[in-house]
């Protein structure tokens, strides 16, 4: 299987991903340590910064679970290579084409690594934020080169989950946009580019927009945690996986689609809206999640409800594409 199968193909994808062979990865923790694995996995070479003494095993774990997710779904490359664990900035960043920082949401921590980054990489080299809140415009304040910084944000794992939501910031250039989306989807995978930055980017506004009222529901005894996750499950996300939420609505409408459903259903829509809850996170809010989540997991560990979703996720992703 080459490194383009199934999705962008083609000279400009396989240049594209040629041209970064060697990317650095800036953080090990989850979202790095996904990102290591699905790299090296698809064969590129990978260098990772990280100093703490648990870096190298988060890497071989991450390794071992993304080998056995990417080999189900058919995205392993030709060849693979293994991350090499580093604490030298300079080195690591020295020759990449592109940078995947991943470090914790510590604005003061991002813009003394970004300077390390500017001082030993080129200035062509891409540096992607994996940022999942922070608007790329905070984050290009202080740099040398404002333009070559974007957020390319997964959804978790990354060497799971199809999407990186790409934005620019107030300097990003554009030829850095293209360049990141064309080495992401080079690597197999989907993309989406925000037109305008916002705090939360897409995948997280809209989640935690669910998640408010999910945690309304059960700290406020409508529903139990788990009978509130079922309703996603088994109710909204099976469309969610082929539909997004306008396509939905729209076919609501019949044949007159979106304009069909707004005319008979608008008012009630902004009625519910209005009826939304206000949850704050508070003891007993935090208490009732615990709870409801300790119930719901029926004695399987995390470990296990990973390897839940991992399959269910596998599976499904598999059935789109022979449904194609």
């Amino acid at each position: 299987m080459g490194i383009t199968d199934n999705h962008i193909s083609g000279p400009a994808a396989r240049e594209t991903v040629e041209a970064a062979r060697h990317v650095a990865v800036i953080g090990a923790g989850i979202i790095g340590a996904g990102w290591a694995a699905f790299f090296a996995l698809r064969g590129l070479a990978v260098r990772v910064v990280d100093s703490n003494p648990g870096a190298r095993d988060m890497l071989d774990a991450a390794l071992a679970r993304a080998e056995q997710v990417m080999k189900a779904l058919g995205q392993v490359g030709e060849r693979t290579t293994v991350p090499v664990l580093t604490d030298d900035l300079a080195w690591a960043v020295s020759g990449a084409a592109h940078v995947q920082e991943a470090l914790p949401e510590k604005l003061d921590l991002k813009h003394e690594v970004y300077a390390g980054i500017e001082a030993a990489s080129s200035p062509r080299c891409v540096i992607a934020s994996s940022s999942s809140g922070i608007p790329p415009s905070v984050l290009q304040q202080g740099l040398r080169h404002p333009e070559r910084l974007l957020i390319a944000h997964p959804c978790n794992p990354p060497y799971l989950m199809p999407l990186v939501e790409i934005c620019g910031g107030q300097h990003t250039a554009p030829w850095a946009l293209d360049e990141a989306e064309a080495f992401y989807q080079g690597l197999g995978k989907q993309t989406v580019r925000l037109r305008r930055e916002i705090t939360g980017h897409l995948v997280n506004r809209l989640q935690s927009a669910l998640w408010r009222e999910a945690v309304y529901l059960v700290a406020n005894g409508y529903a139990s945690l788990e009978d509130v996750d079922r309703t996603v499950t088994e109710g909204l996300g099976a469309r969610w996986a082929v539909c997004g939420p306008h396509r939905i609505f729209h076919l609501s409408g019949g044949e007159e689609g979106m304009a069909g459903f707004l005319e008979k259903l608008g008012e009630p829509v902004e009625q519910w809206w209005a009826s939304l809850g206000q949850p704050r996170l508070d003891m007993a809010t935090r208490k009732a999640l615990i709870d409801g989540m300790d119930q719901a997991a029926h004695g399987r560990d995390s470990v296990q409800l990973a390897q839940d979703r991992d399959d269910g996720v596998i599976a499904m992703l598999m059935a789109k594409r022979h449904g194609a």
